[in-house]
């Protein structure tokens, strides 16, 4: 029987980059995925090679701990408090500008993103997992990042109409 934790190190890092891009990224996703190793290795004999690979097994196994995980914590991404990024460089702005784009991203979508790009799926990878063909998966993708384009369009169209100058009295 193959062992689908045989090689944990990449699986480890594309896991929490999915949790990471689900929850955001510090200490909650890493106990998600820690919790997800925990029942990987508890149920690794229920891994059915046919079904498909163990990265694809182990991102349903993270869904689940997500959902688990949201039901015990009350404060959510959209209640975090405003914060001064004074000081900060542009990579961890940026990266701050996108996790706030993708967070007004609907629930679909936002799963979406993260299975492409935090678990680095594929969309046939991806539409085994939600039950879709892969075709409807790489439309919802394009118009997940359409929007998302647009919502960090509109991040930056904040910021410089409130700093140009206001016509005189």
């Amino acid at each position: 029987m193959h062992d689908p934790l045989a090689d944990p190190r990449p699986l480890i890092r594309r896991v929490y980059a999915y949790v990471a891009y689900r929850i955001g990224a510090g200490p909650d996703a890493e106990d998600v995925t820690s919790e997800t190793f925990e029942r990987a290795l508890r149920y690794r004999d229920s891994f059915d090679p046919q079904r498909g690979d163990p990265v694809a097994w182990l991102i349903g196994i993270a869904r689940r701990c997500i959902a688990d995980a949201a039901m015990k914590r009350e404060t959510t991404m959209a209640d975090l408090p405003e914060r001064s990024f004074e000081g900060q460089d542009d990579a961890s702005l940026d990266r701050l500008e996108l996790r706030a784009a993708v967070a007004q991203l609907d629930e679909r979508n936002r799963e979406l993103v993260a299975l492409r790009y935090g678990a680095d799926l594929t969309a046939r990878q991806i539409g085994e997992l939600l039950d879709l063909k892969t075709n409807a998966v790489e439309v919802a993708l394009h118009r997940a990042l359409s929007r998302l384009r647009h919502e960090l369009e509109e991040e930056d169209v904040r910021p410089s109409a409130e700093l140009s100058p206001r016509p005189a009295p």
